[in-house]
């Protein structure tokens, strides 16, 4: 599995959506992904990844998008 299939995966399942729409998906954009769900989706992605995410990261994780350019940071290309 690639990396990338890795994150699409994480993302779809934690905020049970489907991949398609994926690229556009922003914080609180849909009721799954609230608080709760930002820290769930955020925990399965350190696992995922085996990475620590920094608490500025955390909070700049803001969409699908920037979630790559987060984790580009952690050496991790999505």
């Amino acid at each position: 599995m690639t990396s990338l299939e890795k994150y699409n995966k994480v993302f779809a399942e934690t905020l049970m959506v489907s991949e398609e729409g994926l690229s556009t998906l922003k914080y609180q954009d849909i009721a799954t992904w609230d608080s709760i769900g930002h820290m769930n989706l955020i925990a399965k992605l350190e696992d995922s990844f085996s990475i620590e995410l920094d608490v500025d990261d955390i909070i700049d994780f803001s969409s699908y998008e920037e979630g790559k350019k987060i984790l580009a940071k952690y050496e991790v290309t999505v």
